[in-house]
């Protein structure tokens, strides 16, 4: 989408342009189309308010039934942040005291709007002329204008000392091509001035990808890593009086999803409050001892994995590493935790594709699920070698256990 585009969708003729797209978006696109243009919607206007139907559509799973209202872009969309963890982060800082905030790099505005429901006046400054337009236009359907204002310019040049705190998400993808950017000085704007920020706010916020370099952590900021149903979306530094531990590991349980049409196949959302979260903090710094393989093995969660803190989550559980480089832990107990999946083992092997085939066999194991850390193997690859059959099912944990290949057989814990 343009900013013609966008100004087509937001004149009488393309809000119903957009209505009519909803009714007939999620199903063959030719025959959406085909149905716009016989309700008398011109071709162009027809394939933007499609593209758009669509793109809310698949927005509703981050933002909820707020998303019908809201413009996107593909890039923008895949970019935002989820509304639990955006919801989460902005009661933070206005538990911390935080009352006007500066939203560098606002993109479609996810972020700052979930600011701007908190009471929190919101600065946003964004680079792309189309994006910021689209961030001022969700903040009006939001409601939330006079909360979440957006300039559309250089967020370097914003002078930092209008707000309280700032908030700093910078882009890791090249504009045009969405290709990922690896090299942090190469961010928009670049690390080094991210990490002046930290120097010169008392209350900064920064949005890194999850699998950002220990090293590259400005010290004395917390560094908080994010998972929503077992996936890792994202890790946060909290600097100055809001960097309260250096490492956390939070976990985040949604609660019964929700269809917002009550349609079979229709998206659905999680309702704001819903979910559960679970917290697990500590220095980072810790190592878990090591021993052999236990009767039940724990998988934790990539969140915990990427803070640092299996370690932690090893003295919770009375457990133990069998490899000091791979993070499956080991216990004799099973306990129940929001950390990590258990599993109980029972079967310990060197990796052998002749014996494991034999014992599967034996087992009439017809199903597996196949995890893996420390493994050069492919599991799909290993799934059609072992030629399965029967009507039982087993999980296959391909690790390494004091260095040497393994495969752990194993069962779900009750």
């Amino acid at each position: 989408m343009d900013l013609e585009q966008l100004a087509a969708l937001r004149t009488p003729e393309g809000s119903a342009a957009l209505d009519a797209a909803d009714r007939v978006a999620g199903g063959d696109p030719l025959a959406a189309a085909m149905a716009l243009r016989a309700a008398g919607v011109p071709a162009g206007l027809a394939a933007t308010a499609l593209t758009q139907a669509e793109l809310r559509r698949r927005a509703v799973g981050k933002f909820g039934p707020t998303a019908a209202t809201m413009f996107f872009t593909r890039a923008g969309l895949e970019q935002a942040t989820r509304a639990v963890v955006a919801r989460r982060r902005a009661h933070r800082l206005r538990a911390a005291g935080v009352a006007t905030l500066a939203d560098l790099g606002c993109g479609l505005g996810a972020d700052a709007l979930a600011a701007a429901r908190e009471g929190i006046r919101v600065y946003g400054v964004e680079a792309d002329p189309l994006t910021a337009v689209l961030a001022e236009a969700n903040a009006r359907a939001a409601g939330l204008a006079e909360l979440f204002t957006v300039e559309c310019g250089d967020a370097t040049a914003f002078d930092v000392t209008r707000v309280a705190a700032v908030f700093c998400d910078p882009a890791r993808r090249r504009a045009g091509t969405g290709r990922r950017i690896f090299d942090p000085n190469s961010y928009s704007p670049p690390w080094d001035f991210v990490t002046g920020l930290v120097e010169r706010m008392p209350y900064t916020v920064v949005k890194v990808a999850p699998g950002i370099d220990h090293a590259l952590i400005p010290s004395g900021a917390e560094a908080e890593w994010v998972s929503v149903d077992g996936d890792l979306v994202e890790a946060t530094l909290w600097a100055g009086p809001l960097a309260e531990t250096p490492r956390r590991a939070t976990v985040v349980k949604e609660g019964p999803p929700v269809n917002a049409s009550g349609s079979k196949g229709a998206p659905c959302y999680h309702p704001a409050g819903g979910e559960s979260v679970h917290q697990l903090t500590g220095s980072g710094a810790l190592e878990a001892s090591v021993g052999p393989v236990r009767r039940f093995l724990y998988d934790p969660d990539p969140a915990v994995v990427r803070a640092h803190l299996v370690a932690e989550l090893a003295i919770e559980l009375d457990a133990s590493l069998a490899d000091p480089t791979i993070a499956y832990l080991y216990a004799d107990q099973a306990t129940s935790t929001p950390y990590a999946r258990c599993l109980e083992v029972t079967d310990v092997l060197p990796f052998s594709l002749k014996r494991l085939r034999a014992l599967l066999r034996e087992r009439r194991v017809g199903r597996v699920e196949i995890l893996k850390r420390g493994s050069a193997l492919e599991p799909e690859r290993l799934r059609r070698d072992l030629r399965l059959a029967g009507d039982q099912s087993a999980s296959l944990v391909l690790t390494r256990v004091a260095g040497a290949p393994t495969v752990l057989v194993c069962r779900p814990t009750a």
